[in-house]
């Protein structure tokens, strides 16, 4: 199919619309972590509630983002981002209006599936539109205009949060999402495979939501029921079998939603573990620094949003220069430094302690928010690039919903897993911090109780000036110790990334001819 230069009137539009759309997104993601804490308070949502919001979004996104990936190679790029685009307004419409934890869960369900349409539809446009020897420089240029765009999404969302107003995190989409859809439609040439005249894979999308979905509940219910009880080990289980079922759905399928053939080429195989692994980490240490910062730290939720310039300011000046020098010297060194640095940032954030507030940021937070956001910077854009291009242009929309889905899938691992371990260590650093205090049992029962809350566990009722301070000082210093050992356990994983692309990325030669 036809290219067009990135400069072209043509090349510019395809860039407009896909960085406007992808920042919506990237708008709900930056600024959700911020306003958590602010959501669990006016909805009245637990610990565990404030994961399935997380996760909900992110289950639809990866088992539906390998459809939208499909469906947009098959039925036309432009037609099938502009779809996704409309029931992502209507998803967010719907999750600002919100007033329980439930309804938002269900909401976050219509979102991610505009989610699943559209994602995978930017990068895949910009692929298939933009001549392949600037096809890294523009998704570099996507990579650092989406993070300008939305590095006020923090900021933002915490002044909204404090102000009482973090519904308008969600309602923000409506108009920008309403101007993509108008030059989308006036603007952009539409683009698709004619010779693509496959089914769509429905049967290996339910496998891999479901399969997702028990593992999702499993993990989560974990620890309200513990590892014996069925709702644990049997959701576990299930989803277990129904991820296998995936696989072999996909191995007998003559129109695969996730061609197993694409694995066979090492440097797709290696980006997408790379992928999991960073992601993985990125998500964990991003959700757990705001918990920690606004509800252990003193900070409020303007000020933590802040306290991410630093990273997005890195995104912004480095994402575009990393994959023009990815285009001339292939992605390898980039995609092993730069998650190795992402690692040791969120090493060095797993150090912090009790401090005295947003006065201690310079000394305590800053540093491993430098080094982290400095190796993210390094990864975004070759990575993108390294995954488009070991595959043809037939799999472009293929590959990037794999991509992106592999990147989902990883936070609803992340979400699931170590929130479900936040709660049990957090437990149990509480138990310690209580042991040798003056509470009578029933007392300390119901301060243990309050972990499924984590950093907004409140303090029970009946108890004396003096043991309300004592109880909220052992919060804190329970909660500091499970976010150590979670930072600490996500630094690992930005590693493991590091030495997936050691491993299996080289520079290739010349384009896979998958």
């Amino acid at each position: 199919m036809a290219t067009v230069p990135l400069r072209s009137i043509q090349g510019k539009w395809v860039m407009a619309c896909t960085i406007m759309a992808s920042a919506m997104a990237f708008i709900d993601a930056t600024a959700l972590n911020v306003i958590l804490p602010s959501l669990q308070q006016h909805l009245k949502a637990s610990g565990p509630d404030l994961f399935w919001v997380l996760n909900a979004y992110l289950l639809m996104l990866a088992s539906l983002i390998l459809i939208g990936g499909t469906l947009g190679d098959k039925l036309g790029r432009k037609k099938v981002f502009g779809i996704g685009i409309f029931i992502f307004i209507l998803g967010s419409t719907a999750c600002g209006f919100s007033s329980s934890a439930t309804m938002l869960i269900i909401f976050r369900v219509i979102q991610g599936i505009g989610g699943a349409l559209m994602i995978p539809g930017s990068l895949s446009l910009i692929s298939s539109s933009i001549d392949e020897k600037e096809r890294g420089k523009a998704i570099g240029t996507w990579s650092a205009a989406t993070t300008l765009v939305t590095m006020g999404g923090p900021a933002l969302g915490g002044a909204l949060a404090d102000a009482g107003l973090w519904r308008y995190i969600f309602f923000i989409n409506v108009p920008i999402g309403i101007i993509v859809l108008f030059f989308l439609g006036t603007k952009v040439k539409e683009i698709k495979d004619e010779q693509d005249n496959n089914k769509v894979d429905f049967y290996g999308a339910i496998a891999i939501a479901f399969g997702l979905a028990l593992l999702t509940f499993g993990f989560l219910r974990l620890p309200a029921v513990g590892f014996n009880h069925i709702q644990g080990y049997g959701s576990i289980g299930a989803g277990i079998l129904l991820l296998f079922a995936f696989v072999f759905i996909e191995r007998k399928s003559s129109h695969p939603m996730m061609p197993l053939g694409l694995f066979t080429n090492s440097i797709f195989t290696g980006t997408n573990l790379l992928t999991f692994f960073l992601y993985a980490g990125l998500g964990a240490g991003m959700l757990f620094i705001s918990l920690n910062m606004v509800q252990v730290q003193g900070y409020t939720q303007l000020e933590s949003g802040l306290t991410f310039l630093p990273f997005t300011i890195f995104m912004v000046i480095n994402a575009r220069f990393a994959g023009s020098l990815a285009d001339k010297y292939g992605p390898r060194l980039f995609l092993i430094t730069g998650p190795f640095l992402a690692g040791a940032g969120l090493l060095i954030l797993s150090f912090i302690k009790q401090t005295n507030g947003p006065s201690d940021y310079w000394t305590t937070f800053l540093p491993g928010i430098l080094v982290f956001g400095f190796g993210m910077s390094l990864t975004v854009a070759p990575l993108t690039a390294a995954v488009m291009s070991s595959v043809s242009d037939h799999f472009t929309g293929t590959a990037s919903g794999i991509n992106n889905a592999v990147s989902r899938i990883a936070g609803v691992f992340t979400n699931a897993v170590l929130g479900s371990m936040a709660v049990l260590l957090f437990s149990g650093a509480l138990q310690q911090e209580i042991k040798a205090l003056p509470f009578n049992a029933q007392q300390k029962q119901a301060i243990i109780a309050q972990t499924a809350n984590l950093g907004n566990a409140k303090v029970p009722a009946g108890l004396t000036a003096i043991q309300q301070k004592t109880v909220t000082m052992a919060y804190h210093a329970g909660f500091i110790t499970a976010y150590s050992k979670i930072m600490k356990i996500s630094a690992g994983l930005g590693f493991l990334a590091a030495l997936m692309a050691l491993i299996f990325v080289q520079t290739p030669k010349k384009k896979a001819l998958l």
